[in-house]
């Protein structure tokens, strides 16, 4: 990558900066830290613009049940029709949707022959390897020489029907979990540019996933090791926070959570949350003795002050009267 020392700045939030060397630095250290991996960052200049993208690991700390889009669960992806596809004979309508027939065709079930030539051989072979290279459709026999199936499916054939879907943590929608809450802490991840706010990467991650919920419902937070929480507003930039947080996940992470559920928590309090009851307690003894060290000079400072002003009283009521 080339880093430039162009001096120029780049904008991490609302009426905040950074400059562009000192963003290339932290994304130097980000992408050798990740090198190797898909989780490295780029970046480019757009009409004078400096743009970072890649991808931004999310955690799931949800503590309520999200809900899922319904589904169908006869919903999947068909290829164009073709002589040799795995759904030669039906009828596409407009959108390829299947129109059945009218008169269900005689099907004559036959032994498959034991041996094939080589024209064959190789056709059977070419179906095979296409149906392979699209891991989103189902992969079914031919119906030649085999019984038809019903309308029964087996729960890997049911699997494999949502597989054009993304999953979290290997779920999928069904009628009896489409509300359900993601483990805590599991990791997901968006691709995103640095000219992305914290409300468009929120819906681009429940896009994704399909979620029904409201975007407005969630915030992303920053959560350190420490105990430090701290939200991103909505003008910020959660690509161009995560690199200068640093790459290192062990020491922060950013988390998907509720609003309503999370308080954030700030560096001078989180230094403390990681002590013993006992150990707080003593903390807040030497703290009561030290406010009451405090309190008592300042009633002797202005205890002094006070008998100082009420002899000067004195002494001007005292002396003669002027006119």
């Amino acid at each position: 990558m080339d880093y430039s020392s162009e001096i120029h700045l780049v904008p991490c939030g609302k009426e905040r900066y950074i400059s562009k060397n000192e963003l290339l630095l932290h994304l130097k250290t980000y992408n050798l830290y990740y090198e190797g991996q898909n989780l490295q960052l780029r970046h480019r200049e757009e009409e004078g613009e400096f743009i970072v993208e890649g991808l931004l690991n999310i955690s799931w700390g949800l503590r309520r049940p999200i809900r899922l889009q319904m589904q169908d669960d006869n919903q999947r992806i068909r290829p164009p029709p073709s002589s040799s596809s795995w759904h030669s004979g039906c009828n596409l309508g407009e959108h390829g949707s299947v129109i059945k027939p009218s008169t269900l065709p005689d099907i004559q079930v036959t032994d498959a022959e034991p041996s094939m030539d080589g024209d064959e051989t190789d056709n059977a072979k070419d179906l095979k390897a296409e149906q392979e290279d699209a891991p989103q459709l189902m992969r079914t026999r031919s119906d030649v020489g085999v019984r038809r199936r019903g309308n029964l499916r087996t729960p890997s054939e049911q699997r494999r029907l949502k597989r054009h879907r993304f999953s979290i943590n290997g779920h999928f929608y069904n009628h009896k979990t489409s509300v359900f809450t993601p483990a805590y802490g599991s990791i997901t991840n968006v691709r995103i540019n640095s000219t992305m706010t914290t409300p468009q990467v929120l819906k681009l991650l429940l896009n994704k996933f399909k979620i029904e919920n409201s975007a407005e419902e969630f915030a992303l937070y920053i959560v350190h090791t420490s105990g430090e929480k701290q939200k991103l507003k909505a003008t910020d930039y959660p690509l161009i926070a995560r690199v200068l947080q640093g790459p290192c996940e062990q020491i922060s992470k950013v988390f998907l959570m509720e609003k309503d559920q999370v308080e954030e928590v700030t560096y001078d309090v989180a230094q403390y949350i990681k002590f013993e009851m006992p150990v707080l307690k003593s903390f807040i003894q030497k703290l009561k003795e030290e406010e009451d060290r405090e309190v008592k000079k300042l009633k002797r400072k202005y205890s002094v002050l006070r008998v100082m002003i009420e002899r000067r009283l004195e002494e001007i009521s005292e002396g003669p009267v002027t006119m």
